[in-house]
């Protein structure tokens, strides 16, 4: 009866992850398009401390899709463990990536499209060798894994870092760095994360007639919760604002993917109980999307495009045969004849410059 519980509790934990990506997804394009519409009114921009975009219907519809987003994500953590929900968000970077094409006019190249790929693969390589999270059934079991030193050591450095970066880097180098407001949003992230589970763990004893109410512990998680999504938002903001949506999403997932694993790998002791081969795996998941992210961020600017492709292959062809195009010949001929007219020296000492490398744009 357990067994088949469990299976019931990790489906439908495994519907509500996929269902928080396509809202999340959604929402990131939502919101871009209500900050643009606030752009071309002159309005403050919010990468720039403004806040118009709460007066702006269209960043409401995204802030209600990507509240739907977490409250099914909210879900999802109180029926499977978060080491499955957490990677799943890599759907919402394939549901941005398209919408943001279709909307937006932001075009992936092919380096861009397969980095995406990549980044779901390397995701769906993480679930598969994820470690089992410790099953915990009561607030004061919860309280005990938040008083391990090794977590306390863990939120203290999250919190230095994002108030470091907050206070110091941001202002210097938030408007030009993607990584500043992105990491703000993952390492807090991570917290909210923890705070999510265990609520989910109140919310499971408040249906069972427990007085989790009673606890200080609930309301201790509910006022971190707060205080760490409104963080989130507000820098997530920021960096939508200033920079590309398809760089945003997938880079924040990444982070905040990351964050989220080692967190919950120090909070719930899981790589303790992990065999080599799933160690191994886990790592490589984790490599495939670090290599995924940079090929999406690194040639974003270069246009090449799956339809370029055949070109380039015939063109190989024919050069590997020895046939080569005409136009190769006639763009020879006519270098030639302007190197040949517009310089004074003698063809001797042009064939001379030409083999010691000086004629370069030859």
């Amino acid at each position: 009866m357990s067994q088949s519980r469990g299976k019931y509790d990790f489906y439908i934990g495994l519907v509500l992850a996929i269902s928080s990506s396509l809202f999340i997804g959604g929402s990131f394009i939502l919101k871009k398009k209500g900050l643009l519409r606030l752009a071309r009114k002159g309005s403050t921009r919010a990468g720039q401390g403004g806040h118009a975009y709460l007066k702006e219907g269209l960043w409401w519809a995204g802030l209600l899709s990507m509240g739907a987003g977490e409250v099914a994500n909210f879900a999802a953590y109180a029926f499977a463990p978060a080491t499955l929900v957490t990677p799943l968000g890599a759907l919402s970077v394939l549901v941005s990536a398209i919408l943001s094409s279709y909307f937006l006019s932001e075009k992936l190249n092919l380096h861009g499209k397969i980095g995406c790929l990549l980044s779901i693969l390397g995701s769906t390589v993480m679930v598969i060798h994820a470690p089992q999270e410790e099953e915990m059934e009561t607030l004061g079991e919860m309280s005990h894994k938040l008083a391990d030193p090794g977590f306390v050591v863990f939120a203290t450095c999250v919190v230095i870092v994002s108030l470091m970066l907050i206070f110091v880097v941001g202002p210097r180098h938030g408007q030009t760095n993607i990584l500043v407001y992105i990491t703000i949003c993952s390492v807090i992230g991570a917290l909210s994360v923890s705070c999510v589970k265990g609520l989910g763990i109140a919310i499971k004893g408040l249906l069972a007639g427990k007085p989790v109410l009673s606890h200080p512990l609930s309301w201790i998680l509910v006022l971190s919760l707060v205080i760490c999504v409104s963080t989130q938002i507000n820098y997530l903001n920021r960096a939508l604002d200033i920079f590309n949506t398809s760089l945003v999403t997938p880079i924040y997932y990444v982070f905040f993917t990351t964050s989220v694993l080692t967190c919950s790998a120090i909070l719930f002791k899981e790589w303790q109980h992990m065999s080599i081969d799933d160690i191994i795996g886990t790592l490589s998941g984790f490599l495939t999307i670090i290599v995924g992210i940079f090929l999406l961020h690194a040639f974003k600017d270069i246009n090449f495009t799956l339809s370029t492709l055949p070109v380039s292959f015939r063109k190989v062809d024919h050069l590997g045969n020895g046939s080569v195009p005409s136009s190769v010949y006639e763009r020879f001929n006519h270098d030639e004849e302007n190197q040949t007219q517009g310089s004074e020296l003698p063809s001797s000492e042009l064939l001379s410059l030409r083999r010691n490398g000086s004629l370069s744009n030859f």
